[in-house]
């Protein structure tokens, strides 16, 4: 059953030529479903039984375009994601087993490949708390949603030479960028500059690219220019891309502050949790991912915070492109008590969670996956920094994978227990606000973010998910009403803050998600909830009252 998905190449960061998207003839459980769609989106068309197990199947023809592959290339068996393990199984014989609902993983199946192929893939699906699993709940309602089971990114063969490149990671400066190439035999490193040459490095795996001064484009939000790149081999070849960017936290004249390029920056970001009303964890068109950054640049938003969910890589790329910046949240794992995690906190009444004892597996888990994600995320420019836990759900020894992750990736800040809960290591001074506006302090030594406040309803008749809502506050009843609250926390709580050092916020959300109504849209995207115009100049003030404080930074 084809798809807007089933043509996409669903890695463009790093591209191969010879590649094959399984996407007609899936069933589950012996019914026809969209794949990669999760079961229960209304675009998978699925219309079966959704239990603990689902047993997906798919027969398929060796692809022609793999019948004159050079003598030793390698076929790959990848999945996007599935949600939470899968068991995989390839003409008969049990090829992979895989654990999280939220990471790729591939299997090496070139030996097993035949003309006439059939692939089972067993998920088990029971929301365990062992693994991450964001805002899924087996009865949804207010801030948790529908929950994901299994297949929900692409599934593809590709192709790859004997003398695989197997990963490569861009470290930028301003003035050049380090190339690090994991495969058997040196590379061939071909760069386009701004000016149509091109630059070339021969036979390595590990240099430092210096480009030359009149061809050097500093990626940013106005300007986001990416060098195109080639890596090959005698047998292997990838198309990426890289940018050239810094960011930094530092303190200048006795204030923390974040630095884009060198330069002071207030991050406007909005959350972004990722959910579309037809698909879940997938928009009816991968468009729509550029849309929502577009969307978002209109009302004067720099940054997105992707809020405890990985997404697929086609959605990064859009960021790198269009000049998003973004702040990738890990996906929690773990229990929540909301009296406890969420009530008690947000009227002041914090309780240290941080030493309780988890279950081993749970932690070992979450720790791996983090860094996981890391390695997979790293070469976006658009990704500036990571959150690790969010309000305290799940959160344990923060301090020691603070440790891990920025010995992982020095070249991104850190929140490392977004709201409250905090401990000694974080690179901010995270706050959380909600339901009444006031001005926020700086310690001095960490960069002072409210990283998240606002959540304010509206009810657009006609555009709503459930007769069930969810918001913070009093609902506004119109555009002007709605935009008036946002006036009030810019005029209230952000402005007179920035003399403090704040130096940014995140505004909850980019659109309403099943019963929240919260959103800057409406679920479906079909309405703008509030006044773009005077959104858009009230974070320009912002902005202008910032670089007013910091102009001979």
């Amino acid at each position: 059953m084809s798809n807007a998905f089933s043509s996409l190449y669903p890695t463009p960061q790093r591209k191969r030529k010879n590649y094959f998207i399984l996407s007609d003839g899936w069933k589950l459980n012996g019914k026809d479903i969209s794949v990669p769609y999760p079961p229960q989106s209304k675009l998978s068309f699925y219309d079966g039984k959704i239990g603990k197990t689902l047993s997906y199947t798919i027969d398929f023809t060796y692809p022609e375009r793999f019948e004159n592959l050079p003598k030793g290339s390698k076929i790959y068996l990848i999945f996007g994601a599935v949600d939470q393990t899968a068991e995989v199984s390839l003409n008969g014989k049990a090829i992979a087993f895989h654990e999280g609902g939220y990471l790729p993983f591939k299997v090496d199946v070139t030996k097993i490949l035949k003309e006439k192929n059939s692939l089972i893939v067993s998920v088990r699906d029971t929301l365990s708390l062992k693994y991450p699993y964001g805002k899924q709940r087996k009865k949804r309602g207010g801030m948790w949603y529908t929950p994901v089971s299994g297949i929900w990114g692409s599934v593809y063969l590709e192709a790859r030479g004997e003398d695989e490149i197997k990963s490569f990671a861009f470290t930028p400066d301003l003035k050049g960028v380090k190339v690090d190439i994991d495969c058997e035999k040196p590379c061939v490193i071909e760069v386009i500059l701004p000016s149509g040459q091109k630059l070339v490095k021969n036979k390595t795996k590990s240099c430092y690219i210096a480009i030359p001064e009149e061809e050097i484009r500093l990626w940013s939000p106005d300007n986001p220019y990416v060098y195109e790149t080639k890596i090959k081999n005698d047998t292997d070849e990838v198309k990426t891309y890289f940018a050239l960017r810094t960011f930094e936290t530092k303190k200048i004249n006795g204030t923390p502050l974040f630095l884009l390029n060198g330069k002071p920056i207030f991050l406007s970001c909005v959350l972004d949790q990722g959910y579309f009303e037809g698909g879940i964890f997938l928009p009816d068109d991968p468009n729509e991912w550029a849309k929502d950054i577009l969307r978002m640049k209109s009302l004067g938003f720099n940054c997105l915070r992707k809020h405890i969910k990985i997404e697929p890589e086609t959605f990064y790329e859009a960021c790198d492109r269009l000049g998003m910046l973004v702040l990738q949240d890990m996906v929690n794992s773990g229990s929540y008590k909301y009296i406890r995690q969420t009530v008690l906190p947000t009227i002041g009444l914090k309780f240290g969670l941080d030493k309780k004892i988890f279950n081993n597996k749970r932690r070992k888990f979450f720790i791996e996956h983090t860094l996981e994600t890391v390695k997979t995320l790293y070469n976006h420019p658009s990704i500036i920094g990571w959150t690790i836990f969010n309000e305290g759900w799940g959160q344990f020894n923060s301090d020691k994978i603070y440790t891990l992750v920025k010995a992982a990736d020095p070249s991104r800040f850190i929140d490392s227990t977004s709201g409250w809960f905090a401990r000694k290591k974080s690179d901010v001074k995270s706050e959380h606000v909600y339901f009444h506006n006031r001005i926020l302090k700086g310690n001095g030594k960490q960069v002072l973010f409210l990283s998240e406040c606002g959540g304010y309803g509206r009810l657009v008749e006609g555009h709503v998910f459930t007769d069930k809502l969810y918001g913070y506050g009093k609902t506004a009843t119109s555009a002007t009403e709605l935009t008036d609250k946002f006036k009030l926390l810019i005029d209230e709580m952000i402005i007179p803050s920035l003399k403090n050092g704040l130096c940014g916020f995140v505004y909850t959300q980019l659109s309403d998600i099943e019963d929240e109504i919260n959103g800057l849209y409406t679920y479906d995207r079909q309405v703008l909830k509030v006044d773009g115009k005077r959104v858009k100049g009230l974070i320009d003030k912002v902005n202008e009252q910032f670089l007013s404080i910091y102009k001979n930074y």
